[in-house]
């Protein structure tokens, strides 16, 4: 792997295991899963930059792709055969984020975490490469690989969207007493 590459992959160590984390809906440990997946295809040389869009564009584009992998098989595995075979193969592990892990969030992350569930995922999506991860609209297109006029239209309704629900009374933290 080329230095330069090397360079740019350790500045957006970060902010691709932020944009992993919300490919795998908050599970830290598939995002880690998935994020050195997307390593590792690197580094055998599965896939190569090819210039068409910013570096950090395209490995965005990687770590979607090699989620939605991840997402199949992990579906896969939760199916009946695939627990059939599980059985057989003595292989056990869980992959669902530990009771600990779920304690650790705090109570607006969890609020806006729940108001984000209920986008659409094109608008959820859109959302968090725009806000979190510091790409532009042209830029959250391709990750996304749709047209700039598709992300401006789910960018939008789901800024709309997302400010309707956090608006909204919580229903479920109620702090009075039932009577």
């Amino acid at each position: 792997m080329e230095r330069a590459i090397a360079d740019q992959l350790e500045a957006l160590h970060a902010a691709a295991f932020g944009w992993a984390l919300h490919c795998c809906g908050g599970d830290h440990a598939r995002a880690e899963d998935v994020l050195q997946n997307a390593y590792l295809k690197l580094a055998q040389e599965r896939l190569q930059f090819d210039g068409a869009s910013s570096f950090k564009t395209w490995w965005f584009g990687v770590v979607r792709f090699t989620a939605h992998e991840e997402f199949r098989r992990l579906r896969y595995r939760e199916s009946l055969i695939g627990k059939l075979l599980l059985q057989l193969t003595g292989d056990t592990h869980d992959p669902r984020p530990s009771p600990v892990r779920k304690l650790e969030l705090d109570e607006r992350s969890a609020e806006l975490r729940r108001c984000l569930a209920q986008l659409p995922a094109r608008q959820a999506e859109v959302l968090h490469l725009v806000f979190y991860q510091d790409l532009t609209l042209r830029e959250a297109a391709l990750v996304m690989r749709v047209g700039i006029g598709s992300a401006r239209q789910h960018y939008e309704r789901g800024k709309a969207r997302l400010r309707t629900l956090l608006q909204e009374p919580s229903s479920t933290f109620s702090h009075e007493p039932a009577t």
